[in-house]
């Protein structure tokens, strides 16, 4: 599938067409020129975390019973009572069917700078 430019490319619509009707083509066809399509997955991996009164702590559940087990990889920027930042950065393996398991227990935090960012990949 190549760009052609008597289709449009959802940047400026052709004359009588308004941007609508370009991104709906530009979505049936896979996207932008030179980008990927969208890809829809249902999520394997369900995690939360939280940083209060000293402490963090990252819990992740495996909640789509029918598929492969995940390697998944986190990143979570924490508060030091000190006026610190540190950025956690770990990895992970997620059988079928295991249910909140803390992926991650520490001290000497007192709040989160963000949210904690955990991409999973599942094996085949």
């Amino acid at each position: 599938m190549g760009c052609d430019p008597q289709k449009g490319s959802g940047s400026r619509p052709l004359p009588g067409r308004g941007y609508e009707d370009e991104l709906a083509e530009d979505r049936d066809r896979g996207g932008h020129c030179g980008m990927a399509g969208i890809a829809l997955a249902k999520d394997a991996v369900s995690c939360g975390g939280a940083a209060m009164l000293g402490g963090a702590q990252l819990n992740c559940s495996h909640v789509e019973p029918q598929a492969s087990p995940r390697f998944c990889t986190y990143s979570w920027a924490l508060h030091m009572p000190a006026g610190e930042q540190k950025i956690l950065e770990g990895s992970f393996m997620l059988p079928p069917g295991a249910a909140n398991v803390a992926v991650y227990q520490g001290s000497d935090f007192d709040s989160a700078l963000s949210d904690p960012i955990v991409i999973c990949r599942g094996s085949k």
